[in-house]
């Protein structure tokens, strides 16, 4: 598995992020191909101080060519170019393979 992780810095306008987010930005992301699962919160934390983000969202592809696909498809580029309609403070944008743990 291959996951992708978006952290957004608190934005100019909350109240917009989260209503353009949910209601415009997410039934985007939901029609990208090869997207096996997401999912997204308003709620982060830090473990101690103040957290430096406003929001995450993650997402799991099959692997990392699935997931360059996705981002490569006119779908995966229209949830690129979206970016900016809400996410005023930026983004940061990572993404790595999975590895099992064994216990």
């Amino acid at each position: 598995m291959h996951k992708l992780v978006v952290l957004y810095p608190e934005p100019a306008d909350p109240d917009h992020f989260r209503e353009y987010y949910v209601n415009h930005h997410l039934p985007l992301v939901a029609r990208m191909p090869g997207l096996l699962a997401w999912r997204y919160s308003f709620e982060v934390a830090a473990t101690q101080g103040e957290t430096p983000y406003f929001a995450v969202f993650e997402a799991e592809f099959a692997d990392a060519a699935a997931m360059t696909a996705s981002r490569s498809s006119p779908q995966g580029q229209e949830v690129a170019a979206d970016v900016a309609n809400y996410a005023t403070g930026g983004a940061v944008v990572i993404h790595y393979p999975v590895h099992d743990g064994t216990a």
